[in-house]
């Protein structure tokens, strides 16, 4: 069931066409957008906590499922990087409006780096409305780095020769990981070369974080230049870091970034 105040944005044409549900809250900048996770959604507890935050400081924000996922059209196994990552582009460029702060969970800290790296390439006036990325164990090349080079070599045969495979997962159903989705990832990664984001990077990470590890967001750190990135590490966090006081943190986080404006 949608949320009553859920709109749409049409994203694609013809046979890529997919209609990517938003909802979106008014207010002060700099504002906020989510970027949910894999086989995550905007009604997850973490995004709206986000939400009543925002509201409660007067902030604008926005949060939207990609396609395949929540209240989002189109098929879950369609999906790939490349895909989330334009409906991403999609809702901050037609959607978001002055400063804005990307706030990233898990995939969708991945494709809030990946955002940057298109908007610097491709729309300089665009990036320059980021002011900050906040990203919560951000899954960066996830489809090489935690899922093909972790895949044994039996379920590597039956991405490849079944197209597709279903992957268990401690949060519901197993989650179908295809063979598109890994192919069309490579177009994505950075691969460890040396990049500068160009604005404060802020990253919270869970020790005891078994979807990324804490070592992964190690390496992020370490290939990110310009001195811009703070790592905040939660000794007893695990990869969702929703909890009260882990939300508690992620609004210490964002408090001073939305005050620079002001």
């Amino acid at each position: 069931m949608p949320e009553p105040n859920t709109q749409y944005l049409d994203v694609g044409t013809g046979a890529d066409h997919r209609r990517i549900a938003v909802l979106r809250e008014e207010g002060r900048t700099p504002g906020l957008i989510w970027l949910p996770g894999f086989k995550s959604d905007m009604v997850s507890t973490k995004a709206t906590a986000l939400s009543d935050w925002a509201r409660k400081n007067g902030l604008a924000c926005i949060r939207f499922d990609y396609s395949g996922h929540g209240q989002s059209g189109g098929r879950f196994e369609d999906g790939t990087v490349g895909r989330w990552l334009e409906e991403a582009q999609a809702v901050f460029s037609q959607l978001t409006q002055g400063p804005t702060i990307v706030v990233g969970s898990s995939m969708g800290g991945y494709i809030a780096l990946l955002l940057v790296r298109r908007l610097m390439a491709e729309a300089p006036d665009e990036v320059a409305r980021i002011k900050a990325l906040v990203l919560i164990a951000p899954a960066w090349d996830m489809t090489e780095e935690l899922m093909w080079k972790e895949f044994p070599d039996e379920v590597r045969r039956e991405v490849m020769e079944k197209g597709v495979w279903l992957r268990p997962s401690a949060y519901g159903d197993p989650y179908p990981i295809t063979r598109g989705l890994i192919e069309e990832g490579r177009n994505h990664l950075f691969a460890r070369q040396p990049w500068d984001p160009g604005r404060p990077v802020h990253i919270l990470q869970g020790l005891q974080d078994p979807d990324v590890p804490p070592e992964h967001t190690q390496e992020l750190v370490q290939f990110l230049t310009g001195g811009w990135t703070k790592l905040i590490t939660v000794p007893d966090g695990d990869h969702r870091l929703s909890r009260p006081e882990d939300l508690e943190l992620l609004f210490k986080v964002l408090k001073p970034l939305t005050e620079a404006d002001q």
